[in-house]
């Protein structure tokens, strides 16, 4: 067997050192990516060169009031006077003169159901009337007649002229001409019931309005057949509803526990969710005495002091029953915000402000608390603020906002 030659086998120094220097290349490369890495997360983290997180908020617009509310709840616009018209006789509608939204006073007709029969009926009771009047008149003539001949019997019995017989019969006919003329009387009081009782019919077919009032809704139309119950099929009961706008009130529920807080024309200031920024003065006007079991709430019933045309049955609204009531430079709103946000810097009360993602120290002037609310000046509603600011937060630093 031959000897291998061992001779070739030989170690490359050039390689090993070659193979060094590579290696220290490929640290340098990828520590190098790291730091790119690391910086570019700092960047994309914090964004802006290292921004403070913070809390924002809002500068609110807060209404004096909130600060002497002792209880606040939620209810709707009611009309305390309001009605479905209808009417006692049945019969196809043949006019309808209001729409929704007509204002009406109390005894305009409103619809008429069809009435010809009845008018008849009316027509024939006023002619019965005049028949019996004119009957009526005719007696008394012959009553007159018969009197004057009565007379004329007396003083020629006095002479002796005629025979007691011929005075008998004057007296006679004088008796029963007086007996014709009460009959005929009566009658004519029968004629005039008779008319009356027409007219009510004829009436009960006008759809009149009640009291002064807006129309809400119509129920009916021309052609529609009206009865009072609304029993047949097809048919409908009342023809439209309506409410007098000046007994509207605001109808809300209050909790059990929270019924000493009340009491009978304690002032109330009430908001409609249809125009957030009307407030109108109300007073506690009827605590109805029962308890809704179901919910354990008190129906309170709250007159509106200040009417607004706006105003309609049925809307939301908010009440907030006050300790006193609001004095003339409390109704208008005021700017608020929260406590937290106001802090000191160099003695003077501040808040910082977010404006492109930087904090901007501003200088404001407090006020009272309105409700939780702080009362300032130097801000206007709308503008975003920081909450709770650190120490740390300086005019002019960057600042991130945190999500909620």
């Amino acid at each position: 067997m031959a000897t291998p030659d061992l001779s070739k086998l030989t170690i490359s120094r050039e390689q090993k050192a070659f193979s060094g220097r590579e290696s220290g290349r490929r640290k340098w490369v990828i520590a190098a990516i790291v730091v790119v890495v690391i910086v570019g997360a700092a960047v994309a983290l914090g964004g802006r060169g290292g921004a403070q997180q913070v809390e924002s908020g809002m500068v609110a617009s807060a209404y004096p009031s909130q600060a002497i509310a002792v209880l606040n709840a939620t209810g709707r616009v009611s009309a305390q006077r309001k009605a479905a018209v209808s009417t006692k006789a049945t019969g196809r509608l043949e006019y309808l003169g209001v729409l929704e939204g007509s204002v009406v006073k109390a005894g305009d007709i409103l619809a008429r159901i069809e009435n010809r029969d009845v008018t008849a009926t009316q027509d024939q009771a006023q002619a019965s009337l005049r028949a019996a009047r004119a009957n009526l008149e005719q007696g008394m003539a012959e009553l007159r007649d018969a009197e004057a001949g009565l007379k004329r019997a007396e003083d020629l019995a006095q002479k002796n002229f005629i025979s007691t017989a011929t005075l008998d019969t004057a007296k006679a006919r004088f008796d029963k001409a007086k007996a014709a003329n009460a009959s005929l009387n009566g009658a004519i009081g029968v004629a005039e019931a008779n008319v009356r009782a027409a007219n009510v019919v004829v009436e009960q077919t006008l759809i009149r309005a009640p009291f002064d009032g807006v129309v809400l809704t119509r129920n009916a139309n021309v052609g529609d057949i009206i009865t009072p119950f609304s029993s047949a099929a097809d048919s409908k009961g009342a023809v439209v509803n309506m409410a007098d706008m000046s007994t509207l009130e605001v109808e809300a529920d209050v909790s059990e526990i929270s019924l000493s807080k009340i009491s009978l024309a304690q002032p109330v200031e009430i908001q409609l969710d249809a125009f957030p920024d009307l407030r109108l003065l109300g007073k506690v006007g009827r605590i109805v005495p029962t308890v809704d079991r179901s919910k354990a709430t008190v129906l309170v019933k709250i007159e509106f002091v200040e009417k607004d045309k706006r105003v309609l049955p049925d809307m939301s609204a908010k009440v907030s029953f006050l300790s006193r009531e609001l004095k003339a430079d409390e109704r208008k709103p005021v700017t608020a915000v929260q406590p937290a946000a106001v802090v000191k810097r160099d003695g003077k009360d501040v808040v910082f402000l977010i404006d492109n993602n930087a904090a901007r120290m501003a200088p404001v002037t407090m006020g009272g608390k309105v409700g939780d609310l702080v009362q300032v000046a130097g801000v206007k509603p709308g503008d975003k603020i920081v909450l709770k600011p650190s120490e740390k937060l300086k005019d002019g630093v960057a600042v991130a906002v945190l999500k909620k």
